[in-house]
């Protein structure tokens, strides 16, 4: 994807580059999305908007008009990882909302300092009640947000109509697998890594290369250049860089936890009882691929679907395979 130089506008003004193939839709000096065109047409406009939630100043990309569907971004990665999927959304009559999640800039750190799984449900289910989301809204979740999405749903079931998750299977499976499954332990690594100090020396270090060594093995086939930049813009101030190591520290290590959160996510070891989607992909490299198989036996009520050409970061390597998978999930019954 061709690089694009920044410029500022005027305070509030929108700007909009159009190419043969795509339109860049630029607010103040944040870039949003290139958005392909189809069939000839230009697809929905992107724009970044802000909202207060739960003590939380969210930043979030949003597209398209109807019932809410909230896509949450997961590491080493931004709200940008929607881009291809949110004018789909719009397209199907929903109003894509992917926000920043807490701590990663544009969106504000977390008041209390928190950034546990539970931290993030909360999120989720209080951006869902001020966007005034109804019981038709979905929920979509890669990576961490997949976490998330679990927890969120499962304590706020009347809230979201189905629910579609990535790369992350539900934390009875994941949790098995650090507890035995050798090959797991080792590719999760950097999960115990990132509790020591250093990472925040590491990660930042040599432009990155840590975070750009974590893509090409989790995502082998996959160009991660312009995610990368995307990601860097969210982590280039240390304290938000810290922000986003907290989300392991208060998993594995001695990051700030708070009551009301823990409640959350014991809550959310039970089974959902919405439609949930897991999508996983065969050539992920970060999670392994029995992971999703053996979910399919630890949490019946999934539906699980294996995909075979795409790695961890599915929705950005083959979006039109996994937006297809997406799109016909979230719109049934609709």
């Amino acid at each position: 994807m061709k690089a694009l130089k920044y410029w500022r506008p005027a305070p509030s003004t929108c700007q909009h580059l159009i190419s043969k193939n795509y339109r860049l839709l630029r607010v103040d000096t944040y870039t949003l999305a290139l958005t392909p065109r189809q069939n000839g047409r230009m697809t929905q406009q992107i724009q970044l908007n802000q909202i207060e939630a739960n003590g939380v100043n969210f930043s979030y990309l949003e597209c398209g008009s109807g019932p809410i569907a909230l896509c949450i971004h997961g590491f080493p990665d931004s709200a940008h990882t929607w881009r291809y999927l949110m004018p789909e959304l719009a397209q199907a009559g929903f109003r894509a909302i992917a926000p920043f999640t807490r701590g990663y800039a544009p969106t504000s750190l977390a008041p209390d300092d928190c950034y546990q799984t539970g931290a993030r449900a909360a999120d989720v289910n209080e951006l869902h009640e001020a966007l005034g989301g109804d019981e038709n809204a979905v929920l979509i979740g890669h990576d961490w947000g997949a976490s998330t999405a679990y927890i969120a749903a499962c304590n706020a079931n009347q809230r979201w109509r189905r629910v579609v998750a990535m790369s992350v299977p539900p934390v009875l499976t994941f949790r098995k697998s650090l507890a035995g499954n050798l090959a797991q332990i080792k590719r999760s690594w950097y999960m115990f890594y990132f509790q020591s100090a250093l990472a925040e020396i590491a990660v930042p270090a040599n432009n990155y290369a840590l975070i750009e060594s974590l893509w090409k093995e989790w995502s082998p086939d996959f160009e991660s250049k312009y995610d990368l930049e995307n990601f860097k813009k969210c982590v280039s101030n240390p304290s938000n860089l810290k922000a986003a190591l907290g989300y392991y520290r208060a998993t594995l290590g001695n990051g700030k936890k708070i009551d009301a959160y823990n409640a959350l996510e014991t809550k959310g070891l039970e089974p959902l009882t919405k439609p949930t989607l897991y999508l996983h992909g065969k050539k992920d490299g970060c999670i392994g691929v029995e992971l999703a198989e053996e979910a399919r036996t630890t949490c019946p009520w999934l539906e699980v679907r294996i995909l075979d050409e795409v790695g961890h970061f599915m929705q950005l390597e083959d979006p039109k395979l996994v937006n297809q998978h997406i799109i016909e999930w979230v719109t049934d019954g609709k």
